[in-house]
């Protein structure tokens, strides 16, 4: 089962397009995102991690912020129900105590009414800085001299608040047109595939999904080893 990690970029830039103000584009975006997750386990996704909000995206306008904080909380109360009855788990990645603390409480509640799901793992990243959380790894590893690459990945789990280690990433998508990681899954990237589209978040979907994975499914991936001669 993969990996996918997605960084939902074109939000904005879609509603500007159209003439609409970016509140617009953010909850077109929230629409896309019952779509992939609707999807995704029917395509062999085990994991889908989404980049919902970035820890860089606090120095947008208050009144941005607001309306994405107020999109995730809606999210959580209008979708959680469907999360658990299709099996799929919920887990929130990235740090906590910058957010409001009843948006953190809906957010334990979401977790705690999915824990149960099998059929699908749904990493949310909100204020998530992959180098904030490498560097606290780092920190708490300190008087560790014989660390080992498996015991970074338990330690990232950790501070982002996952439990268990961080997995790798198979393939990762980017809307938006954009071609950079922004700080999103640093060291579960690794060896991911990369995939970059000029569709914007708010048009993508189910089959724009299965597109991706369709192309990453025929590439070699040979993890930095070469074929060995029969």
């Amino acid at each position: 089962m993969a990996h996918v990690a997605i960084i939902m970029d074109g939000n904005g830039r879609w509603a500007k397009s159209l003439g609409r103000a970016r509140e617009f584009g953010h909850r077109r975006g929230a629409e896309s995102v019952r779509k992939v997750v609707e999807a995704a386990p029917d395509l062999g996704i085990g994991t889908l991690t989404l980049y919902a909000f970035s820890s860089d995206n606090w120095g947008r306008p208050a009144a941005e912020v607001s309306v994405l904080m107020k999109l995730f909380a809606r999210y959580l109360r209008s979708e959680t129900a469907e999360l658990r009855d299709k099996g799929v788990r919920l887990q929130v990645v990235g740090r906590r105590d910058r957010l409001a603390p009843a948006l953190v409480r809906a957010m334990e509640e979401a977790e705690r009414a999915t824990a149960g799901g099998r059929r699908m793992l749904l990493r949310l990243a909100v204020d998530y800085s992959s180098r904030d959380l490498l560097l606290e790894a780092v920190r708490r590893a300190s008087q560790a001299p014989d660390l080992e690459r498996h015991d970074i990945a338990t330690l990232l789990g950790q501070v982002m608040h996952g439990g268990g280690p961080a997995p790798d990433v198979d393939l990762l998508i980017r809307t938006g047109g954009e071609k950079r990681l922004s700080d999103f899954l640093l060291w579960e990237c690794a060896y991911a595939e990369l995939f970059f589209t000029p569709v914007m978040w708010p048009e993508f979907d189910g089959a724009q999904l299965a597109a991706a994975l369709h192309e990453f499914r025929e590439r070699d991936r040979r993890f930095g080893k070469v074929a060995v001669a029969s």
